[in-house]
């Protein structure tokens, strides 16, 4: 296993993943990292290191990068995922240093202490006016994430009114912080201060222009230690210009580090080169929780803070994880079986299966599906994309299974059109010890293991048939390791299916001689590693 860092974390961090035993960890610099990363399996970067397409046509084997940080901006994302590559940050690592420093910022900025203090260093002693009182002032969050809970806190703290703007944060969880979440109109409106704390998207980047700003109450003072981005700066240096806005306090810039920057340099303006999260105790953090997430994935296949992938709790990560396996091979058994390529898959999910994360089982199903046809590789990252890339649609439902095994899942390949031509379909659950199950074919019980290579046959249920199979792949040299058999009605000729699980490698040669016997109907070979 190779493991590439590319950027400086903490020296724990690094200590952590060269433990690994068989791990080869190799820290590359700028000049030297094209070289390596042919055959590295994960990347470690911050900021500086760019995972641009062109790198990640070179990663061939690459299948994580690691961010020590919450933004992922340096990071190809859409190239990441096509390819397959999850994409881990670190929310919550720097959360308290960079809550700490925009306190710092909003206070330098109300008590004016740069002023001063460069006043002092000139010798001059400027007793006069030093700002105004925090106490009783309105604060508005928008953003209510990590960083702006903890900068809630402290606003709390210093008596302060803290109203925000997050619409994907319940009323509960912001009253637990003795938040009000109020639309972000309101929010400009009303407040004395507003910081900062959202990702860029197409929705948030230049929310603060002169629109918004124009909204906003004279002497706003405004914190921004999140993205650049955010602000349009042109407008904001303006505003302030003009004396409506008060101040703004900025750890970061739309162009980093800021070449033609407006606000540099302006009266009441602060500014820090993004250093907010770059505390000792942060970078300490970071290093080591990064080094964790990259570990635990090539390790054991835990995802945690994956910007690619729906995010999962570690427990409900526990509790899909047995089910992933059941999941990918049912979408692999369905494709490999069906008459003809599906055009739709539709899954049906039952107890605790439908409780533990079906996003991520649907993807393990699409990938299994697509690994069965396709040359590209495709896994639970990039199997949505790639399934809507070729017009492959989902159908998913729960129901409750009244008999049998109550954790199950159902996995279908159909045709474009109903009734179009026939579909296929298959029944799993996980047993006790992990292992996954098919409990049902085309809706004839039976149980088999799903593993190995096997012998996908249908036949009608006549005397002598099993041992036909058996003669015929014995004189062919192939070895039976399980037999499963099972038919729709408890009479002779009735519509059987059987799963012959055989030893090693086995030519589809094998096929016509079985298709030979009489009461075989169907016969295929299916490969489920």
């Amino acid at each position: 296993m190779k493991v590439i860092v590319a950027d400086k974390i903490s020296d724990r961090g690094v200590k952590l993943l060269k433990e690994q035993p068989g791990w080869n960890v190799v820290v590359t610099t700028k000049d030297s990292l094209n070289a390596e990363i042919a055959d590295a399996d994960a990347l470690v970067v911050r900021s500086a290191t760019k995972v641009t397409a062109e790198l990640l046509d070179r990663a061939k084997k690459l299948r994580a990068v690691g961010r020590a940080g919450v933004g992922v901006d340096n990071i190809d994302l859409d190239e990441a995922t096509k390819r397959g590559v999850l994409v881990m940050s670190t929310p919550g690592g720097s959360s308290v240093s960079v809550a700490e420093h925009t306190f710092a910022l909003l206070l330098a900025l109300v008590r004016q202490l740069p002023r001063f203090d460069a006043a002092m260093r000139e010798g001059r002693w400027e007793k006069s006016s030093s700002g105004a009182e925090v106490r009783g002032k309105t604060l508005g969050l928008v953003g209510l994430g990590r960083i702006g809970s903890e900068v809630a806190s402290r606003a709390e703290a210093f008596d302060m009114r803290v109203v925000a703007y997050d619409p994907f944060i319940s009323e509960a969880a912001a009253r637990e912080l003795s938040v009000e979440l109020v639309p972000l109109d309101q929010l400009l409106a009303e407040c004395d201060f507003i910081s900062l704390h959202t990702a860029v998207s197409p929705q948030t980047r230049d929310m603060i222009n002169a629109a918004s700003i124009a909204k906003m109450k004279k002497g706003v003072r405004i914190i921004n230690a999140a993205r650049g981005e955010l602000i349009n700066e042109a407008d904001l240096a303006a505003a302030i210009k003009s004396g409506h806005v008060a101040g703004a306090a900025l750890d970061v810039f739309a162009e980093e580090p800021p070449k033609n920057c407006p606000l540099i340099g302006l009266p009441n303006v602060i500014t820090t080169p993004h250093v907010a999260g770059s505390t000792a105790e942060a970078q300490e953090e970071l290093g080591t929780q990064v080094a964790l997430q990259i570990r635990d994935y090539l390790v054991e296949g835990v995802i945690r803070n994956a910007v690619n992938l729906p995010a999962l709790s570690p427990d409900q990560y526990r509790r899909v994880r047995p089910y992933l396996e059941l999941a990918e091979r049912l979408g692999s058994l369905v494709s490999q079986a069906a008459e003809n390529r599906p055009a739709r898959i539709r899954i049906r999910y039952a107890g605790e299966v439908s409780e533990v994360g079906t996003h991520l089982l649907r993807s393990a199903v699409l990938a299994g599906v697509l690994n069965a046809v396709l040359d590209e590789k495709v896994n639970v990252v990039n199997a949505p994309a790639v399934a809507a890339a070729r017009g492959l649609t989902v159908e998913e439902e729960t129901h409750r299974r009244e008999h049998g095994f109550p954790n199950t899942l159902e996995v279908s390949a159909l045709p474009e059109k109903t009734g179009a031509a026939p579909g296929f379909t298959a029944e799993g659950t996980v047993l006790h010890d992990g292992s996954p199950r098919v409990l049902q074919i085309e809706g004839i019980p039976l149980e088999a293991q799903l593993e190995g290579t096997i012998l996908y046959l249908r036949n009608r249920d006549e005397p002598g048939v099993i041992g036909q199979i058996g003669t015929t792949l014995g004189k062919l040299g192939v070895n039976i390791a399980t037999f499963a058999l099972g038919r729709r009605e408890a009479q002779r000729g009735a519509d059987a299916v059987s799963l012959v699980r055989v030893d090693g490698k086995v030519s589809s040669a094998i096929l016509e001689p079985i298709r030979a016997i009489p009461a075989i109907t169907e016969a295929k070979l299916l490969h489920l590693n």
